[in-house]
């Protein structure tokens, strides 16, 4: 892919076109299902065939971590399958090096799995990754007796590091969230081990539908986590994740450009298969598009989303802490709007890939839209971008967010587009077909 992609501006000619429009585009597997699941078929007893896996860079880092652990993998990309024999818990290589990339699930995920194992793990990642928070979990770690040992450069808290890990030395942890709610799935996910009925405690509420969506796959595999209290969770002892067929649902994520393209262009758009019941916390950006003027009807074929009839997007406040990863997404709609957007409750995704509330604002503002950032807020008032090249940070999602705004607004261009294979490699081969497909309609 080229350095740079320069978004065509298709609003004029769709708006000048009087008959209606409808876009269906299918996207990949989830993202946060997948890797879910990757690590759930992993530990389970007996084999797992997953159908419609995400391939990109995050799952393909986690499968190879999965491999080099001494787990065997069959991957059929063209088919996106994977078939995995679980190791019922025992992680077959007692002394192994993985690395993590930049895929923050396989980071949490398996150093959970494997600071409460018995063997001594190097981990190390990305230099993006080494900047991401992992003190809370390996603090958690720690104190279940897992040590954790940095190299004599390294950072405290941040990758690398190596885990001597002989098993759980407590019954219960306390975790904090604040950071990320990926700390409380890995956690959840690997007290399975256990040899006792194990508790965690939740400090901090963030993220909880990635939570909801980590309960009820552990129950689709097999193993139930109680939620005893507030902030309590209990896995009981005895249970086993059990290998089976298992289809991952359509990214929501990677979903929600295309819903958003509805306030945007005015469109009626369908991606098949999405549905209100998804695992999915990004599925509720649609909720969200239905406060700016859209309707939305889940539909037999997946989630219709009907644009304004007025063709105007109405200004919203909203707390995005359930769905963070598309504050991105409406504040690249944002300046279309009739008045403001306010986004609040997303001061966590200053730790992400990025400082994307930062990377919003600083975008925003070389477009000469203005805006107001906080600590955990920001507010977008209506305005015309102006033609700018975006820095996409290394950030996947500041790169397809806001690619958006090139639709309806000349000269945007995207910096560094190869950036997307994080979770959607062929991100912008697939806008460039939507394009197309809508001049041509």
């Amino acid at each position: 892919m080229a350095k740079q992609y320069a978004v065509r501006c298709i609003y004029d000619s769709i708006a000048n076109d009087k008959k209606e429009v409808t876009l269906s585009e299918r996207v990949p597997g989830s993202k946060s299902i997948t890797n879910r699941a990757l690590l759930l078929a992993t530990l389970a007893k007996g084999d797992t065939t997953l159908e419609g896996v995400l391939l990109s860079d995050d799952s393909r880092h986690f499968l190879e971590c999965v491999k080099d652990l001494g787990v065997d993998i069959d991957i059929n990309g063209r088919a996106h399958r994977v078939n995995i024999k679980g190791c019922n818990g025992k992680i077959p290589k007692k002394k192994a090096s993985v690395y993590v990339g930049s895929a923050g699930t396989a980071a949490r995920f398996l150093a959970a799995t494997l600071g409460v194992s018995k063997g001594e793990y190097e981990m190390d990642a990305s230099a993006q990754m080494r900047k991401r928070p992992m003190a809370p979990l390996l603090k958690s770690l720690s104190d279940l007796g897992c040590k954790v040992k940095y190299p004599e450069d390294g950072n405290e808290g941040h990758f690398p590091f190596t885990l001597e890990a002989s098993g759980f030395g407590s019954d219960s942890i306390t975790i904090n969230i604040d950071k990320s709610s990926q700390f409380l799935s890995a956690l959840l996910i690997a007290a399975v081990l256990s040899p006792n009925d194990f508790t965690v405690n939740v400090e901090g509420s963030h993220g909880m539908a990635y939570i909801d969506m980590t309960i009820r796959m552990m129950e689709q595999f097999g193993v139930i986590a109680e939620k005893a209290g507030s902030g309590k969770f209990v896995v009981r002892a005895g249970q086993k994740y059990t290998g089976k067929k298992y289809v991952v649902e359509p990214d929501a994520s990677a979903a929600a450009y295309f819903y958003a393209m509805s306030p945007l262009l005015g469109l009626t758009v369908q991606v098949p298969t999405l549905h209100f019941d998804s695992l999915q916390g990004d599925v509720n950006f649609i909720k969200i598009l239905e406060k700016t003027g859209c309707k939305a009807v889940d539909a037999e074929g997946g989630i219709i989303l009907y644009p304004p009839k007025n063709g105007k997007i109405k200004g919203i406040e909203v707390d995005m802490s359930a769905c963070s990863d598309q504050a991105i997404t409406l504040a690249a709609i944002a300046p279309f709007a009739e008045s403001p957007v306010t986004i609040t409750g997303i001061g966590h995704i200053r730790l992400q890939e990025s400082d994307r509330l930062s990377a919003i604002a600083t975008e925003l503002k070389k477009m000469k839209i203005k805006v107001e950032e906080g600590k955990d807020y920001i507010k977008i008032y209506p305005g015309m971008p102006q033609p700018s090249v975006v820095d996409t940070y290394e950030d996947h999602r500041m790169a397809m967010g806001f690619s958006l705004i090139g639709l309806r607004a000349e000269g945007i261009v995207i910096d560094n587009p190869n950036c997307c294979k994080k979770t959607f490699e062929r991100y912008f081969d697939k806008l460039d077909g939507v394009i197309t497909k809508l001049v041509q309609e």
